[in-house]
């Protein structure tokens, strides 16, 4: 997008939906774990459920991200969010299905569970959720159209601040929602209804960005990348994955990309189970902890993240944030209330200067015309690296409990070796 249109398009529509769909997911958080082990299920199906949505979003993310570069970002949205709205619908239904069993485990490696319907509605729809799920890769490219280089990580500090806001009063309002006599059923209705709001804002407060949309006849087409210096993708040429992969600079970001969201994943599975079980919290309690974390990541991502940008390369905010986040870990470790709510501030400011820093090297490193192909390929390596922590997270956690967040810290402390290569790539940052 040229320069001079880019103040003309409004970020604040985009922050809304991105505020409404997070707060939509965010409700099924401090319960989703209640609900499993309700339908029969334990650790290790949480897990496997939980990663139902990056499986499929590993299929469908890449052709999303690419779709989105040839027809646009708002049709790619709108497709996405109607996925969403769908999939809670299906997860309604899951609730009013009778426990009907068909099959038990008992195992000394897997532990004791139940398949039952509910269980396996839930998981379709979760599937669907996920093949559809491309606003994360859409709304990264969608940004970064409308960004410059001295506003990039303001404005992906803006969209982490919206998400987390999102978290702010999604699990909140589950937690409120949840003991009341309908039970779990309110908190999904609330979702539905949250799906819908987005759907209406994508379609009438959501401009197009893509005013050079390429000629779908040949979409197909694959370049050879133009590197400056080998670490810039090419601004003038469409890469196909392959090209993307054989760029060092990307190729780094995925690595990182890929250990951050395993280790993330692990601890995505383990912690409910660990709060449920171990901490003996109930819904309520749950999610509290979820708003309160959310709260300290708005204010990192906010006036934090604003004053450091400007001050500090995004390497070396990814390489602080990932050692503070691995510190998170450890101590959890410790086992109690009150140090998992330090855990909880250390996990956010780490998070929070980390993250929003690392989409704005890759979308910088991109080039403007790759947003879409390169913010799908992330999103594919999201998902495959939330296959396997997912899964491995409740497997692992059903071997060893609260150990296993030590295994997540390992994991980060490789993302911080990592990082001290990316100054290479990096540029300076930007004083005002």
């Amino acid at each position: 997008m040229p320069d001079e249109n880019k103040d003309k398009i409004s970020l604040y529509p985009l922050l809304m939906v991105n505020f409404i769909g997070t707060m939509g997911v965010s409700l099924v958080l401090p319960f989703l774990i209640f609900l499993v082990e309700r339908f029969g299920g334990n650790a290790l199906v949480y897990g496997l459920l939980s990663s139902m949505y990056p499986f499929f979003q590993l299929i469908g993310s890449p052709l999303l991200g690419k779709w989105s570069d040839i027809y646009g970002r708002k049709k790619v949205l709108f497709v996405s969010q109607a996925g969403t709205l769908f999939s809670w619908i299906l997860f309604f239904i899951a609730l009013f299905v009778p426990v009907i069993i068909l099959t038990n485990v008992d195992s000394d490696l897997l532990g004791k569970f139940m398949i039952t319907i509910p269980l396996l509605i839930l998981f379709f729809a979760r599937g669907l959720d996920g093949l559809t799920g491309g606003n994360v890769s859409v709304s990264n490219a969608y940004i970064a159209d409308i960004s410059t280089d001295s506003d990039r990580s303001s404005n992906f500090g803006k969209l982490s601040v919206s998400t987390n806001l999102g978290f702010i009063l999604g699990p909140a309002l589950a937690g409120l929602l949840s003991v009341t006599i309908y039970g779990e059923a309110l908190p999904v209705m609330a979702a539905i209804l949250i799906a819908l709001a987005g759907l209406i804002m994508i379609a009438l407060y959501i401009p197009e960005t893509r005013s050079n949309m390429q000629d779908t006849n040949n979409s197909n087409v694959t370049f050879n990348p133009e590197s400056i210096g080998g670490n810039n993708v090419s601004e003038n040429h469409k890469q196909g994955i392959r090209d993307v992969w054989k760029m060092q600079s990307l190729r780094l970001m995925f690595i990182i990309y890929f250990l951050l969201f395993l280790g993330f994943n692990t601890f995505y599975t383990a912690f409910p189970v660990h709060a449920a079980n171990y901490l003996q919290w109930s819904i309520a309690e749950l999610g509290f902890f979820f708003s309160f974390l959310s709260i300290v990541l708005v204010i990192v991502e906010g006036p934090v993240l604003s004053y450091v940008s400007k001050r500090a390369r995004d390497s070396t905010m990814i390489f602080g944030g990932s050692f503070i986040l691995g510190l998170n870990f450890v101590v959890l470790l410790l086992g109690n209330t009150f140090f998992t709510y330090v855990a909880a501030v250390l996990l956010a400011l780490g998070n929070g200067l980390m993250w929003p820093s690392i989409q704005s090297m890759l979308a910088r490193l991109a080039g403007k015309d790759n947003q879409g192909l390169v913010q799908g390929v992330s999103g594919s390596v999201m998902s495959f690296a939330g296959i396997f922590g997912l899964i491995g997270g409740g497997f692992i956690y059903e071997l060893v409990g609260i150990w296993s967040f030590l295994l997540t810290a390992a994991i980060i402390a490789c993302v911080v070796i990592l990082s001290t290569r990316l100054r290479s790539f990096d540029a300076p940052a930007i004083q005002e």
